[in-house]
């Protein structure tokens, strides 16, 4: 990775709706554009996503999505209301961060929920996507959740049994625990459970220390459960269905062939509608990534300097 740089600027942007949304701009002011895409929804952007591009070349924007990170108000604080916490708004958070910082297109680098958000928003906004550079991908079908959330069951059993028993064997296990994750008594408790089984089901992936606070826990497992319990805002099979809006967009989809959410074929469903798409398969390499990802992924930044 390019080495550890501090931020020339940042702040907090008013996105209404009582949001406040930070923002931060690293490397070079005069550079190419790019913006980090984190994932969860609700893990907040890192100081190693600063890595990923070469600060001579770059200008690189970061932001917190709304309810995580240092973005107020937090999705981990005892009550919370996630009403205004959808898809579209944070896409309308981007183009606010957007003109705000006078970019006209810039580049979505994401993993994750990260790719689901930097797709739709090319999706909808392709005259202002330069390329997109993603990783461990995911478009938000319903079949990707319910890969997650029910069907890695049997692949982990006793973990899953633990995850189930807890949100009483609900059908819908996401409503589920959306609703424990707001019943004061037991919120604390659901988040750790839906986070132990976040857990399970990516053996390969390296502990997060962010993991550790219980209100980073609290508001990861708010977000994610209030995203997918509700599709994600979009309707299902939204990215593949217009993914010949992205004709035009370059982009590299980096995949790890361990990656478990490749049971649904979602990174070949994506290149192949994606018309100048380039899968690239990292080998041995799980959804929480690895050295090879990494590089692979800086790869990808440096050719569209």
């Amino acid at each position: 990775m390019y080495p550890e740089i501090e931020p020339y600027d940042h702040g907090m942007l008013d996105v209404g709706d009582g949001h406040h949304v930070y923002w931060e701009v690293c490397g070079n002011p005069e550079g190419k554009p790019a913006v980090v895409l984190h994932g969860g929804p609700g893990s907040g952007c890192s100081t190693n996503a600063r890595r990923y591009f070469d600060p001579d070349a770059y200008r690189v924007v970061l932001f917190d999505q709304r309810g995580c990170g240092r973005s107020t108000p937090h999705a981990g604080a005892p009550v919370v209301d996630l009403s205004t916490n959808t898809t579209d708004h944070l896409i309308a958070d981007m183009e606010l961060l957007r003109e705000f910082l006078g970019i006209e297109r810039w580049q979505l680098f994401g993993a994750s929920w990260g790719a689901v958000l930097g797709l739709v928003y090319a999706v909808r906004h392709p005259e202002r996507v330069s390329e997109l550079v993603l990783a461990g991908v995911a478009t938000g079908r319903q079949e990707e959740v319910d890969l997650l959330v029910t069907g890695l069951g049997p692949m982990f059993p006793e973990a899953h049994a633990r995850f189930r028993t807890f949100a009483g064997d609900a059908d819908d296990l996401c409503a589920a625990y959306a609703k424990l994750l707001h019943e004061p008594s037991v919120q604390q408790q659901a988040a750790d459970e839906w986070c132990a089984w976040e857990d399970a089901m990516l053996p390969l992936t390296p502990n997060d220390p962010r993991w550790d606070p219980p209100a980073y826990r609290l508001a990861f497992a708010r977000l994610v459960t209030h995203y997918w319990a509700n599709g994600s805002f979009i309707p299902d099979g939204y990215v593949l269905a217009n993914a010949d809006r992205l004709a035009g967009i370059p982009g590299v989809i980096v995949q790890g062939e361990l990656d478990l959410g490749n049971l649904v074929g979602t990174p070949w469903l994506l290149a192949h509608a994606w018309p100048d798409a380039e899968l690239v398969l990292i080998r041995d390499t799980a959804h929480g990534g690895s050295a090879s990802m990494t590089e692979a992924r800086i790869a990808a930044t440096d050719r569209f300097r």
